[in-house]
C-alpha cells in the first residue's frame, strides 16, 4: 500500500499520479480524515497535558490540607473528552486504513497513462506467426484424448478442465520442464506452498480487499483457494526483518490457481482460454529498491525463453497505467499466439509491485552498512501459466496427418516421445 506520509505531504501531486490509472481516483476524502486525525492527536495531547497537570495539583491541593474537589471533577470532564476523542481517532484511522488499503500502487512514470489496451506498448516479438487460422486445440485434444471437457463440467462445472491420458503426461512435462528451468539453469529456490491462504496472506499481496469477488474463499474456516502463486511467495516473509547481504531472495513455486473469474466472456474462449482452475509456475524476487527494475528486466528474459524453448512465437508488451493489477508499478504482459484464435493471450504477467506489497506485508531489511530498516521491493511474474500455454502447443504443433509433434525440450519428461497419435498412442 501507499504510505499515507507521502499522500500527506503532497496529496495533490499524488492524486495526479494515481490518476494516470484511474481518472476518477479523489483523494481529498482520505486527505480531510488523515487531518482531522492529526487535529485529534494534537487535541489529545493537550488534553493529557492538562489531566497531567490538574493530577499533580490534587496531589498539592491534598498535601496542603485543602479541598480537591474543584479540581478533581475538573480531572474527571478533561477524562472524558479524552475518551470521546480517543474513540473518534480509532474510527478515523480504521477509515484511513481502509481508504489507503483500496488504493493501486503509484504507476512508473514510464508507463502509459490511461486504460486504453491498445496503446500498451510492444516491446518485442519473437519467432514468425503462422499466417492462417490453426484447428482450434478443444477439436486437437478431443481427437487425441487428452482433455475430456464433459466429464470435467459433470464433476465441477462450467470453466473446468479435465487431463488425461497423454494429455496429463503433456501437462505435467510442462510443469516440469518450467520448474527444472528455473531451479537449475536460473538459480531459483523451489517452493511447494499451501494451496489455501488466510485473510492476511491475501491483503498482504493486495488480492484482498478489492478482488474479494474473484477469489473462491471456504468460508468455514476463513481461508481462501490461492488465485497465484504470488500470494504465499509474498507472505512468506511478512513481518520479518531480513538482512541486505541476503537479497535477492530468488522463489520459484508451483500451484493451482484458482480464479471465479467473474462477469461475461465470448463464446470462442472455451476450452482451456479461460478457466476457473490452472496450474501455474511462479518466479518471485525479494530485491533492494535501486536494482529492482534490474531484476524486473532479467525475470522478463526467463519468461520470454521458456517460449523460446517451446518454439511458441510471442510478443511482449508493456500494459497501460489502467490495466495494471492494483499493486504493479510497472507490468510486462507476455503474449503467445494461439493460431486456432487467431490472436495472442496473455501467458504471463511480469511486475514491480516496488513497496506496495511490502508495506502491506511489513517486509523490511536492514542495510548493511547501517541506517534505518527499509522496505524491499518485490517482483514476480508467471513462468509460465500451463492452460493457454497448453493450447498454444496443440495449436502451434498439429500435424497435417492429425498427430501433435511434441516439443523437443518435453519430450525427456515424456519418455522420449516426438508425437502423440489419435489412437493414444506415442511414436
Amino acid at each position: 500500500m501507499l504510505d499515507i506520509k507521502i499522500i500527506r505531504e503532497d496529496p495533490s501531486e499524488i492524486e495526479q499520479a494515481l490518476r494516470r490509472r484511474d481518472e476518477r481516483i479523489d483523494l481529498s476524502a482520505l486527505v480531510a480524515a488523515d487531518r482531522e486525525r492529526l487535529t485529534v492527536l494534537q487535541e489529545v495531547e493537550t488534553l493529557k497535558a492538562e489531566k497531567n497537570r490538574l493530577s499533580k495539583e490534587v496531589g498539592r491541593l491534598r498535601k496542603a490540607g485543602e479541598s480537591a474537589d474543584e479540581v478533581i471533577a475538573g480531572t474527571k470532564t478533561v477524562g472524558v473528552k479524552i475518551g470521546e476523542l480517543e474513540e473518534r481517532r480509532g474510527v478515523l484511522e480504521d477509515e484511513i486504513a481502509q481508504e489507503v488499503a483500496a488504493l493501486p500502487n503509484l504507476p512508473h512514470p514510464d508507463v502509459t497513462p490511461g486504460g486504453d489496451v491498445t496503446q500498451a506498448t510492444v516491446v518485442r516479438t519473437w519467432g514468425e506467426r503462422p499466417k492462417d487460422p490453426g484447428e482450434n486445440h478443444v477439436d486437437i485434444a478431443r481427437r487425441l484424448g487428452l482433455i475430456d471437457l464433459e466429464r470435467a463440467a459433470r464433476l465441477s462445472g462450467s470453466q473446468f478442465a479435465l487431463y488425461r491420458g497423454w494429455g496429463a503426461r503433456l501437462e505435467w512435462a510442462l510443469i516440469r520442464f518450467m520448474l527444472d528451468l528455473h531451479v537449475d539453469v536460473n538459480g531459483y529456490e523451489m517452493i511447494l506452498p499451501p494451496f489455501v491462504a488466510n485473510t492476511e496472506t491475501l491483503t498482504a499481496s493486495g488480492q484482498l480487499p478489492k478482488f474479494a469477488d474473484q477469489v473462491y474463499r471456504c468460508a468455514d474456516d476463513d481461508l481462501y483457494l490461492v488465485p497465484t502463486a504470488e500470494v504465499p511467495l509474498t507472505g512468506l516473509h511478512r513481518a520479518e526483518m531480513l538482512r541486505e547481504e541476503d537479497l535477492p531472495l530468488r522463489y520459484c513455486a508451483y500451484t493451482p490457481c484458482f480464479r471465479r473469474e467473474a462477469g461475461a466472456h465470448g463464446a470462442n474462449e472455451r476450452g482451456l482460454i479461460r478457466t476457473h482452475q490452472f496450474n501455474k509456475v511462479e518466479i518471485y524476487r525479494f530485491a533492494p529498491p535501486e536494482a529492482s527494475y534490474q531484476h524486473l528486466d532479467a525475470i522478463v528474459v526467463e519468461v520470454e525463453d521458456v517460449l523460446q524453448r517451446l518454439g511458441l512465437h510471442y510478443r511482449t508488451i508493456r500494459l497501460v497505467a489502467g490495466d495494471m493489477a492494483q499493486q504493479a508499478s510497472m507490468t510486462y504482459d507476455i503474449e503467445v499466439w494461439i493460431p486456432g484464435q487467431d490472436r495472442y493471450y496473455e501467458v504471463s504477467s511480469v511486475s514491480n509491485c516496488e513497496d506496495y506489497q511490502a508495506r502491506r506485508a511489513s517486509i523490511r531489511y536492514r542495510p548493511t552498512e547501517g541506517g534505518k530498516p527499509r522496505f524491499v521491493h518485490t517482483l514476480n511474474g508467471s513462468a509460465l501459466a500451463t492452460s493457454r500455454l497448453f493450447a498454444a502447443i496443440l495449436e502451434s504443433n498439429v500435424q497435417a496427418d492429425g498427430n501433435l509433434l511434441v516439443p523437443e525440450v518435453l519430450r525427456p519428461h515424456l519418455g522420449g516421445a516426438a508425437v502423440i497419435t489419435p489412437d493414444g498412442g506415442r511414436q
